[in-house]
């Protein structure tokens, strides 16, 4: 059994100044800390910090990524592991989360297509971070990323774009990760508990109940459409299985800068919608037996290798039905039915979402 506690700190407003704590509900933040921690990769020459809020005539953009802070207070590793932590199985024990709010990611443009949240107004409806009070992270690229005879306030073809992203990206969760460290000797304000049995314990607890397992497919097209599982990039990775609840702890983060209105920040895999009404039902109705991961490679031949294990992993566990979610469009459309028909051929019942 693999039992997750979520220890929630509500945060009903932001305040950067001199110093780190968290009293009724407010979050103070030191900015000279933050910009320290940030200004450690040599990539980035400075950065600044804003405060967005519900209601407010704001616009933040381009958005790179959105991370809610977390902090592990008790159990294996630390929250996104491989990447600010050591690599270590995470997924139990408990985690503290601030809830209510978002580190947004900012800076120069690296692909046209890069995401906008609206505070209010229209565009206010697309956004569940119109809701969220927003730590905004503007992050400047350091010189020798511009071309030498590079306008610097050209920020497109002249930035070398890879360098820049991984920057900008590992500054984000630095900074979830310090923000969450605030908590760390708080008590939550509420905890919710996240348990999944084995494959035994399972069957033998719930005999009677259809095997479900959920299929996420991760976007790993490259040219800064990438996700990092325990911070390997993932279309390095054979499809293989996780506990959901290592998901809640981060072992899944964004690296999408490039796809706007279907973006996946790093919130969402926090935040899987599937997994936590997966958990609504575990025990119920279905007996909730896993997450398997696959990625959306480009080339046919990676499609088929990772279709095929994705087919062999649910003939194998016995499985009576899947649900599959696609991330992006278009390439990816070919990766998810290729899922839905080997899957089914082999014997288990699919649900595209």
């Amino acid at each position: 059994m693999k039992t997750l506690e979520l220890g929630y700190i509500h945060i009903k407003d932001i305040v950067i100044g001199s110093e780190s704590k968290i009293e009724n509900g407010v979050l103070y933040v030191n900015e000279a800390e933050m910009k320290a921690l940030i200004l450690e990769d040599e990539a980035l020459k400075d950065v600044h910090f804003d405060v967005a809020k519900p209601g407010e005539s704001t616009r933040i953009t381009p958005v790179k990524d959105v991370i809610e802070p977390r902090f592990k207070v008790s159990g294996n590793g630390g929250v996104f592991p491989g990447m600010v932590n050591k690599v270590d199985v995470v997924g139990e024990g408990r985690t503290h989360v601030l809830k209510d709010m978002a580190v947004v990611t900012c800076g120069k443009i690296v692909g046209y297509q890069e995401g906008r949240i609206d505070m209010s107004g229209p565009g206010a409806d697309y956004t569940p971070f119109s809701k969220t009070i927003n730590l905004v992270m503007i992050a400047e690229p350091a010189d020798f990323l511009l071309a030498e005879d590079a306008d610097a306030t050209l920020p497109i073809e002249n930035i070398h774009k890879p360098t820049y992203e991984r920057a900008v990206r590992m500054a984000g969760l630095k900074l979830a990760h310090y923000l969450g460290e605030i908590s760390k000797d708080m008590e939550p304000e509420e905890i919710e508990t996240f348990s999944t049995p084995n494959l035994k314990e399972g069957i033998e607890m719930y005999p009677d109940l259809p095997r479900v397992v959920y299929v996420a497919m991760l976007q790993t097209q490259g040219l800064l459409h990438d996700t990092y599982v325990y911070g390997v990039d993932a279309k390095r990775t054979l499809t293989t299985m996780l506990w959901p609840t290592e998901i809640m702890d981060g072992a899944i983060v964004s690296g999408n800068c490039v796809a706007p209105c279907d973006k996946v920040t790093t919130y969402h895999h926090l935040h899987n919608p599937v997994i936590e009404d997966c958990y609504k039902h575990h025990g119920k109705d279905i007996n909730f037996m896993g997450v398997i991961l696959t990625n959306e490679n480009v080339f046919l031949a990676d499609k088929e290798r990772h279709s095929d294990m994705v087919a062999k992993l649910c003939q194998w566990m016995g499985l009576d039905g899947v649900l599959i979610t696609e991330e992006g469009y278009g390439n990816p459309d070919t990766d998810l039915m290729m899922n839905c028909r080997k899957v089914e051929r082999a014997g288990t019942k699919v649900v595209l979402i």
